[in-house]
């Protein structure tokens, strides 16, 4: 393989190994108020009543 592939094979790794650490780094950063995360609580405890009740009207 010319010495031009290697550089753009190199260049991709970089590129994806360098996003994944952005993104890992990225992740703790991004804080959810504490009202929005009342709301997703909320909202999530519905879809399960939801569902535990379509189950029970399966059986």
């Amino acid at each position: 393989m010319p010495l031009i592939g290697w550089v753009f094979i190199l260049v991709a790794f970089a590129l994806v190994v360098g996003s994944l650490f952005v993104l890992r780094d990225s992740a703790n950063s991004m804080r959810i108020s504490e009202e929005k995360m009342k709301k997703i609580q909320a909202r999530k405890a519905e879809v399960e009543a939801e569902e535990s009740a379509e189950d029970r009207e399966q059986w």
